[in-house]
């Protein structure tokens, strides 16, 4: 399940969702993702059951699988707000530098 909180664009859509059932075009605007890449991640987010798929005359909405998702996202805001800097400042999650020679 973690696995699809921990990419930034599925986060991304996770986080667009919260604000209630969305299609693949809305997603796109809201997230700035392409719509290719948000069709991937739907699929991703689908099959571990954080997003459920509806049908509507031509569209399909996505919207969370469990509201606790949003709850959990929530969460994981406010617990961030108050660690932020501890997070920033600890070498384990420190990100190797890809534009290195």
């Amino acid at each position: 399940m973690f696995r699809g909180f921990a990419d930034p664009s599925r986060l991304a859509i996770l986080d667009a969702l919260r604000a209630g059932p969305r299609h693949v075009g809305a997603i796109v605007a809201a997230t700035g993702l392409s719509q290719p890449n948000v069709s991937n991640h739907l699929r991703c987010l689908s099959e571990c059951g954080l997003v459920q798929a509806e049908q509507r005359g031509r569209f399909v909405d996505y919207r969370l699988g469990d509201g606790r998702v949003g709850e959990l996202l929530r969460l994981a805001e406010e617990l961030l707000a108050g660690s932020a800097c501890g997070v920033d400042a600890c070498q384990r999650y420190d990100i190797p530098d890809t534009d290195a020679s």
